[in-house]
């Protein structure tokens, strides 16, 4: 099996809605960050992955045919050049909006975890530090302006990196077509997915 999707959008861009509408449309599975809990000995895969340390993609994405969300969008000009014939998904959203939405979801959530007493919660969010929220917003998360303009220019990468006709840029209020378009599958008749907004990751994790 072989990546046919790559997902190069920051998370709580609607990552966790886009895995799910990826699943339904076929691309079964979709890799994600919550594949991580499912899979603790990944963590050593992908801190090596940043290390820049070479990586066996085939064996870590072995039976995923999609990939969304960090750890693997900081990733994804390696995949992308790993499964050359892999279509490219932008996801987006507002920059004021993805800001709010972090810090009242995942940042706070797993720095909170640095301080757990459980030795693998603490291990989880101490990796969540050293390879998201330290390298690529320079452990500065407080400064809004600073992670918006790192969001930015990670987005304009993409665009300005990869062929317009592998690319699609998508946002969730875009709903199916423009994606099953792209991915050349049929439109489901049934709504496109809406999952783990602000209220609902903070209803879990109360």
């Amino acid at each position: 099996m072989t990546l046919k999707v790559v997902g190069t959008g920051f998370g709580r861009t609607g990552t966790l809605s886009l895995k799910t509408a990826l699943e339904q449309l076929g691309f079964n599975k979709c890799y994600h960050m919550m594949e991580v809990g499912q899979h603790p000995e990944h963590q050593r895969l992908w801190a090596e992955a940043h290390r820049g340390e070479k990586v066996d993609w085939d064996h870590l994405f072995d039976g995923y045919q999609a990939s969304v969300d960090w750890p693997s969008c900081n990733l994804w000009r390696e995949q992308a050049a790993h499964f050359p014939d892999s279509k490219i998904l932008l996801s987006l959203r507002d920059p004021d909006s993805w800001y709010d939405s972090v810090m009242n979801t995942i940042y706070p959530s797993s720095s909170a975890l640095v301080d757990s007493e459980d030795e693998n919660l603490r291990a989880f969010g101490n990796w969540a530090m050293e390879i998201i929220w330290n390298p690529i917003f320079d452990n500065r998360m407080a400064d809004r302006a600073h992670v918006i303009d790192i969001f930015n220019r990670h987005n304009q990468s993409v665009i300005d990196e990869v062929p317009a006709d592998r690319l699609l840029v998508f946002e969730a209020k875009n709903g199916w077509k423009p994606l099953c378009d792209f991915l050349e599958v049929p439109v489901p008749e049934t709504d496109y997915p809406r999952v783990n907004t602000t209220e609902e990751f903070q209803n879990r994790n109360q």
